[in-house]
């Protein structure tokens, strides 16, 4: 079962990070240097362990033959793609709100690297996603359907039209925004691309990828579906304790790397 291993891979890269993690802010409080012999390729392995959660999940979905939708090898690239947008786009906001608030230093340098990164992989993920819908509209097959159901509605039936439109105006705004570097470097604009890319992303991959594979039905039935009051709070739930984790664990990373916990900020690394 391809779920097999995406829970193998998910554990994987779980507890690949704890390590690193765990690793480098003990040494840090402990005031001891950390063997950079010992880190460094677990961070190096971490790139593709990174990359095969997204793809092992896209396999859940474009190894279903009966969902012509999600049947494309197109879809794993995608799902990578649009990850290394999203993921950063939150990051860079939530590294501005870190340095105001605490005393840990970020520099700018840093934050426009990863914004001109986060620029060229949203163009990557807007081609990709062009090249969905050139085959689609190309090919014109009976299995055109639910994506005409998505991008134009299918027998009166319209209700995800506007969220992709939106989704895909957002990212190309996104993309024009943190491509020009004198743009990008305004980190009012920059939070505004990061908002428009978080929103856009998540839509296409939601919304725009989900609820169209279902429909039509393999009969040829339209279900109209959008989410209920229920579901809604089920899903700010979740985001509310993954939240919730990551601000306390951000509090103490931060207060053992500034100082506040343990020794001295600045530890040299024992190569």
């Amino acid at each position: 079962s391809i779920l097999t291993w995406d829970v193998i891979v998910l554990n994987m890269y779980l507890v690949l990070n704890l390590t690193l993690v765990i690793y480098a802010l003990a040494k840090t409080y402990a005031g001891k240097p950390y063997k950079t012999k010992f880190i460094m390729p677990l961070i190096f392995f971490s790139v593709p362990a990174a990359i095969s959660i997204h793809t092992v999940t896209a396999f859940l979905y474009l190894g279903a033959p009966a969902r012509p939708f999600w049947n494309a090898a197109i879809l794993a690239p995608r799902f990578i793609a649009s990850a290394f947008c999203s993921g950063p786009a939150f990051m860079l906001i939530v590294f501005q709100i870190i340095r105001k608030t605490t005393k840990l230093k970020i520099e700018d340098k840093a934050l426009h690297k990863v914004a001109e990164i986060v620029a060229w992989c949203m163009a990557v993920n807007l081609f990709l996603l062009g090249s969905e819908v050139f085959k689609e509209m190309y090919s014109a097959t009976a299995h055109i359907e639910p994506f005409n159901y998505l991008w134009f509605g299918l027998r009166g039936n319209d209700q995800l039209v506007p969220w992709i439109w939106t989704a895909v105006i957002a990212n190309s705004l996104a993309f024009l925004i943190l491509i020009v570097p004198s743009i990008r470097k305004n980190f009012f604009m920059l939070n505004i691309a990061c908002g428009f890319m978080f929103y856009g992303v998540y839509i296409e991959k939601g919304m725009g990828l989900i609820f169209p594979g279902f429909i039509p039905g393999t009969l040829g039935e339209i279900y109209n579906y959008m989410p209920n009051t229920l579901e809604l709070w089920i899903s700010l739930g979740v985001w509310a304790i993954g939240l919730m984790i990551f601000t306390v664990g951000a509090k103490i990373c931060i207060a053992i790397k500034t100082g506040e916990i343990g020794h001295a900020l600045e530890i040299p690394s024992d190569h």
